[in-house]
């Protein structure tokens, strides 16, 4: 699998990838380091566990903001609705964040299987 290949298979943007970090070998330098950040981990803890509305926001912010740099489209594109829906939130977590968490947990899923697949783990 190519990386172009990858980025078609996780539904993401690789000539914004490219043009954002400039080589390819940047680009999988950082990719191999998203396998590696929380923010997913937390965010479901956060929203499933913790019921911690403050930082269910926190994670995905950080994890829409992180897709994004790295040209994930359609992870960035599902973790954006739900920090819209957990913006200036408190108390308790809001009607249909589930829903949309479920939507962020497939596209996250089907990104790090591709990475991994690409990376030959």
């Amino acid at each position: 699998m190519t990386l172009k290949e990858c980025y078609e298979a996780l539904e993401g943007n690789y000539a914004d990838a490219i043009n954002r970090l400039m080589s390819e070998r940047m680009i999988e330098k950082f990719i191999a380091k998203f396998l590696n950040d929380q923010s997913f981990h937390n965010l479901c803890k956060a929203i499933e566990e913790d019921h911690n509305v403050e930082e269910a926001f926190r994670e995905a912010h950080t994890l829409k903001g992180v897709s994004l740099n790295f040209s994930f489209t359609k992870l960035g594109a599902s973790a954006s609705k739900l920090t819209e829906l957990l913006r200036g939130k408190t108390g308790e977590i809001p009607e249909g964040a589930a829903e949309l968490l479920a939507s962020v947990k497939e596209d996250y899923d089907l990104t790090a299987k591709v990475i991994r697949s690409y990376l030959g783990q």
